[in-house]
């Protein structure tokens, strides 16, 4: 009985042995096999996304070289809007005619200005100006003020232009009943036409008989009362340009 025991521990015991060698010679190939066509089809999918993340900064920072940036260039709404009118003093500058910018000849370097003012409260009416600058020979001209030509029938250079002293400097000759002003302002280029001192002449009588007109005021440049000092001095500059 003891020895069939034994021999039964032995069988046994070898049985035991044989499969933890055929379990471990089964672990040591699992380990050496190589990656199947399955594993390998896997890797490149994981990889995929890493390669593609690392291009798109690229493609950002080049869009960005490529296209204008227009950050700096905001506008609001009162960048839109323009600025009301004011009735301000225009200048000769404003009002010259666009077709002097054209012309060959080199632009004028000064102006003489004249301005007739009236009493405060007190206004030039349309109806009342119109004719008394069409007597004085003044033609009214496209750019929308008066000129005053070598010639009172309009023909030859223009000598000096009279213009409203207040936006939008101009006159609408369909609509002199219902115009009024506080003040007109005459005005000549320098270096001029012709007889300069003879423009100016002109000019000055024509400011005195529409000041005593309206009963309105002749200032100078500076927007004082015209003086005698005054206008030697206009002729000092008119002698200087049209000698």
């Amino acid at each position: 009985m003891a020895e069939q025991l034994r021999w039964v521990l032995i069988i046994i015991s070898v049985i035991v042995i044989g499969g933890l060698l055929i379990h471990g010679l089964w672990s040591v190939r699992k380990k050496d096999e190589p990656a199947t066509p399955a594993d390998e089809r896997v890797e490149p999918t994981e990889q995929a996304p890493v390669q593609q993340t690392a291009a798109e900064p690229i493609q950002e920072r080049s869009a960005e070289r490529d296209e204008p940036q227009f950050g700096d260039l905001s506008f609001s709404a009162a960048d839109e809007q323009p600025e009301p009118q004011q009735s301000v003093e225009q200048t000769p500058e404003d009002l010259e005619e666009p077709k002097a910018e054209s012309e060959s000849a080199a632009p004028a370097a000064d102006f003489i200005i004249v301005h007739i003012q009236m009493p405060e409260g007190m206004v030039m009416e349309g109806s009342k100006l119109l004719p008394a600058v069409n007597t004085l020979g003044f033609k009214y001209s496209e750019e929308g003020f008066f000129n005053r030509h070598l010639d009172p029938a309009g023909l030859g250079p223009v000598l000096f232009r009279l213009v409203n002293m207040y936006n939008p400097g101009t006159f609408d000759i369909d609509n002199m009943e219902q115009f009024s002003t506080a003040g007109i302002s005459l005005f000549m280029t320098l270096p001029c036409d012709g007889d300069g001192l003879a423009a100016f002449n002109m000019l000055h009588s024509a400011a005195k008989k529409l000041a005593d007109e309206f009963g309105a005021t002749i200032l100078d440049s500076q927007r004082e009362e015209m003086t005698v000092d005054s206008v030697r001095e206009y002729v000092e500059k008119v002698r200087s340009f049209c000698a």
